[in-house]
């Protein structure tokens, strides 16, 4: 049995240390992601499958959490992928606070350091609108409810701690985000995304989308 285990991976370990490679690869420098929510429409979809740059930030040591050098710094408004320990699974969210921000959310109103956002072009969505938003020198996109107010449309002021990110999703009504899960640590931080590499219509058969195909974000 032994003998014949020796041999099978003396057969094999061109394939075996090709496999090792690739998982190296996507465990340290670029992976996908698959989106299966809509808490960050309109900007990401669900079928949405991203594309991960795991080095944006932390050059890791493979298949761990372990920093081995700092390579940049988050900026506000990153869409960022990170392993939540509160959460227990991976989730996709922007970045809006930064270590030292003052952050508050009035009404579904955005403040950064006691500026407030500015909403702009705003478009019907069901009972929702999808607006842009404008705040401390980034502008994107988001979905907000036009019903009854609740617990999750307002929140703070809250300072984020030094090394933790405040995140929230850009469907602001439907996303369990800071404002459940707390603010974000560092080491949690797997990756930056910027493009949606393939798309699946989850309500066409899975048919791929045409038009989300390398759609930037």
């Amino acid at each position: 049995m032994k003998a014949t285990l020796t041999k099978l991976l003396k057969e094999n370990r061109s394939f075996l240390l090709f496999l090792v490679l690739m998982f190296a690869f996507r465990s340290s420098f670029a992976d996908w992601n698959s989106v299966p929510t809509g808490s960050m429409k309109p900007t990401i979809i669900e079928g949405d499958r991203i594309l991960v740059n795991k080095l944006a930030y932390d050059f890791k040591l493979p298949f761990t959490n372990v920093s081995l050098q700092r390579l940049s710094e988050p900026q506000r408004g990153d869409i960022v992928v990170f392993n939540s320990a509160v959460a227990n699974k991976r989730l996709v969210k922007r970045l809006i606070g930064l270590p030292g921000d003052v952050v508050a959310l009035h009404d579904n109103q955005l403040f950064i350091n006691s500026e407030p956002a500015q909403y702009s072009e705003m478009q019907p969505d069901g009972d929702s609108l999808i607006a842009t938003e404008q705040i401390a020198g980034f502008q994107h996109r988001v979905r907000v409810a036009t019903g009854p107010i609740s617990a999750s449309h307002s929140f703070g002021p809250v300072t984020v701690p030094a090394d933790h990110y405040l995140m929230l999703g850009d469907n602001r009504d439907n996303s369990a985000d800071s404002r459940f899960i707390g603010f974000v640590p560092r080491t949690e931080l797997v990756g930056r995304s910027q493009t949606v590499v393939l798309s699946f219509d989850y309500d066409d058969y899975y048919l791929p989308r045409s038009d989300r195909f390398l759609h930037s974000l």
